[in-house]
Order: C-alpha cells, then structure tokens, then sequence
C-alpha cells in the first residue's frame, strides 16, 4: 500500500494505484491525492457531468472536467451549479 500526504484531506492516507489521467495534473494526483479524496472526486465529477451535460468525447468538455478537477483539488473548490439541489437520504427503513 503507497501512502501519501493527501492535500484535500490534509492527512497521510492511502495512494491513487495509477495517475488518473496522462497529463501533468495527474502526476500531481498521483503523487498528492488519496483514494478517499479521489471518491469524493469522482461523485462531484459524476454530479458536474449530469447537471452541466458534459460531453466527455468533446475537447470542451475534457477541459471542462479538467479544470474543474484542479480547483477542486488545488484551487478554490468547484462547486456545484446554483440550480443545483442535492438528493435527500430516506431514513432507515424508508421506502423512496
């Protein structure tokens, strides 16, 4: 198991097995980002991708999802759009 000191958590935690993407922005993933910050990643990214429609084939949409991965990982955060309305968990026992 390869530990790093993940700056999104700011704690030392499990490696990434492989950089996510083959650019300079996932070397620094891979040398910096956890397995549990990249979960939280990949359902933010899952969410941007629903609510803004991105296509993944297309060059914007790539650099779109890009740049949103640095600043939520390095930057300011990336947030989600205003519209946006998270789903509510149902209580234990509670059909939705």
């Amino acid at each position: 198991m390869r530990m790093v000191q993940c700056v999104k958590l700011g704690r030392e935690a499990e490696g990434l097995d492989r950089p996510p993407f083959n650019n300079d922005l996932g070397k620094r993933l891979f040398e910096n980002i956890s397995k549990e910050a990249w979960k939280g990643w990949l359902a933010h990214s899952t969410m941007l991708i629903n609510e803004y429609r991105v296509d993944l084939l297309s060059k914007q949409g790539t650099e779109f999802l890009l740049k949103e991965a640095e600043k939520y990982f390095y930057g300011e955060g990336s947030e989600a759009p205003k519209e946006f309305v998270a789903p509510v968990a149902a209580e234990p026992g509670e059909k939705k």
